[in-house]
């Protein structure tokens, strides 16, 4: 890979972007890399969390404005139309998402950061949806930024390209967590290994489940829930685990080689 590196930490995966000249920007050759090491990730099925992280200096600078001004209109669109198959990726995978941002999440980078399942931002970290200011208005981006924070706050980051704080991140729901940056190694490790002592297959059955209630009203929303939680009650590692509570031992997940992908 020539934009990212990648380690393994018991169950836990580490992706680092590694664009540095250019901020970690998301060019199309590191959006395909990222989508078939993710893909890779969750056939493979070997941790159960992906760690996605930037650099000291910045996590990621979302698009690069230099690879879009050179591309003709067609070639523009394959652009985001592999952004957004990545965002799907990301979605499907049965593992679970982690964002660990230093410093900023810019454009599409913020959006990489709502796109995740989670996320956790150094005290130093800030974040903005800027395109606006170069006429370019952050319409991909708007999609996750607007279903993690509230509308106000959406327009607002949207329409003046102005930075958002990392205590303001968090207090309108788009990180989980601030720490102090020599912390943040050592708190996202904490979240991440909360994550990695469930079942992976439960994990991608709770990870779909989430995803697909929440547009839907109330009571559809219910109704699918009731199906899956009884389908889910008789598989292997459900019974596990209430056999291991009932029995007051930590449980033996009976985690299996499965296709991630719809078949």
């Amino acid at each position: 890979m020539e934009f990212l590196s990648f380690r393994q930490t018991e169950d836990i995966a580490f992706v680092t972007l590694e664009n540095p000249i250019e901020y970690n920007t998301l060019t199309m050759k590191l959006l395909q890399e990222l989508d078939e090491l993710l893909r890779k990730i969750g056939n493979e099925r070997e941790v159960k969390v992906v760690v996605i992280e930037g650099s000291e200096k910045v996590f990621c600078a979302g698009h690069s404005l230099r690879e879009i001004e050179a591309k003709t209109e067609n070639e523009v669109l394959q652009l985001f139309q592999t952004c957004q198959l990545l965002m799907r990726t990301m979605r499907e995978i049965p593992q679970l998402i982690i964002s660990k941002v230093r410093k900023a999440a810019v454009a599409a980078g913020c959006q990489l950061v709502a796109a995740s399942d989670m996320a956790i931002a150094s005290d130093d970290s800030k974040f903005a949806t800027p395109g606006i200011n170069s006429g370019l208005f952050c319409s991909t981006p708007a999609v996750f930024l607007s279903r993690n924070i509230g509308r106000k706050k959406a327009v607002e980051l949207l329409f003046t390209g102005n930075f958002m704080s990392a205590e303001e991140a968090l207090q309108h729901g788009l990180v989980n967590k601030v720490v102090p940056s020599e912390l943040l190694d050592e708190a996202v490790e904490k979240l991440a290994k909360d994550v990695t002592k469930q079942s992976l297959n439960i994990i991608e059955l709770g990870k779909r489940q989430f995803y697909q209630q929440l547009n839907m009203e109330d009571f559809q929303a219910l109704n699918y829930a009731t199906e899956v939680i009884a389908l889910n009650s008789k598989h292997p590692d459900a019974q596990e685990g209430i056999n291991a509570f009932f029995e007051k031992r930590p449980p033996v997940w009976k985690d299996t080689k499965k296709q991630y992908v719809n078949e």
